[in-house]
């Protein structure tokens, strides 16, 4: 017979995700957002003003999946979109003051996801790290 789904590593990461999504779907009702659009503000918050494709890029969501993504952030008032100064063919991604008001919010819907794993912050950052490797090797 196959492989034992419990003992695979790209089972274990699958599951794993999804209770974390899971989890984080309550956490994120009070400001509105889903997880993926979650992750997408965090980027923003650290670096805004970049392009559509970059953005995706950094995200690692699709260029088709990031549209309909945005436009719902903007119907929420939380992002602009705005055509880049030096190519009129791309739009940059803005923060609204509704965007950038509800980060201090979104660290605390963070800190509390990560209290809920169990995870002390030495086993979070290991397990980052793991992560990170894992991508690294399969990109």
């Amino acid at each position: 017979m196959g492989p034992k789904f419990h003992e695979q590593v790209c089972y274990t990461l699958y599951s794993t995700s999804a209770t974390v999504t899971q989890a984080y779907r309550g956490l994120l009702k009070s400001l509105n957002l889903t997880y993926p659009q979650f992750v997408v503000m965090m980027a923003l918050w650290e670096a805004e003003g970049v392009s559509m494709t970059a953005l995706a890029n950094t995200v690692g969501i699709s260029k088709a999946t990031m549209t309909p993504l945005l436009k719902r952030l903007e119907a929420l008032g939380y992002i602009t979109r705005e055509l880049a100064d030096n190519d009129e063919r791309q739009k940059k991604v803005m923060l609204t003051k509704e965007g950038r008001s509800i980060a201090p919010n979104a660290a605390l819907i963070a800190k509390h996801a990560l209290c809920a794993t169990g995870l002390d912050m030495d086993e979070a950052e290991q397990l980052m790290a793991l992560c990170q490797k894992i991508k690294t090797n399969l990109t």
